[in-house]
């Protein structure tokens, strides 16, 4: 998988995760699930930015995800 794809992926998951670990948190519960998914979409961001030649900068990743996006449809 492209390094570009899987840092967009990443992305989406560790956002969407993040209410999960909010909602579990005040409700008193261990956000089990959550953390697992905020894992992995670290992994996946960490594996796209060493595969990555010369890195991502913080300019690169709207149009990036723009690419990323209109690659799908």
């Amino acid at each position: 998988m492209e390094p570009d794809t899987l840092f967009v992926v990443g992305l989406a998951l560790g956002v969407l995760s993040i209410p999960a670990v909010v909602s579990s948190v005040s409700r008193g519960e261990r956000p089990r699930i959550a953390t697992i998914t905020l894992m992995i979409a670290g992994t996946m961001l960490v594996w796209a930015i060493s595969n990555k030649p010369g890195g991502y900068s913080i300019e690169a990743i709207p149009a990036m995800v723009k690419r990323v996006l209109q690659g799908f449809t």
